[in-house]
């Protein structure tokens, strides 16, 4: 794992990212499929308590049957580790609610 306050590349989070769902632009963006918006709602309530816990907060993109989100550490400017590691959470809880990547 790499140091959480060193700006990662794409080229460093690739590896890492593989499966998840999410691609590293500017920043991390992952989309997710749900049967609803409800359905959604879960899913980023499950996302809330987990950002909560890691003092790590995503941006959010809500609607019926789809959340997106955003990943970056305005801290430091760039996506770190706490990103990456954000990611593959989001997508573990994505999975056990039945939502799929776009």
């Amino acid at each position: 794992m790499h140091d959480p306050r060193v700006i990662l590349s794409p080229a460093e989070t690739g590896s890492e990212l593989d499966g998840s769902g999410f691609t590293h632009e500017d920043h991390l963006v992952g989309a997710f499929r749900t049967a609803d918006f409800a359905s959604a709602v879960r899913l980023l309530d499950a996302v809330a308590l987990e950002a909560d816990a890691a003092d790590h907060h995503p941006d959010v993109h809500l609607g019926w049957g789809r959340i997106a989100f955003e990943l970056s550490s305005h801290d430091v400017g760039g996506v770190t580790s706490r990103d990456v590691a954000l990611a593959r959470r989001i997508r573990e809880l994505a999975d056990e609610q039945g939502a799929k990547p776009v």
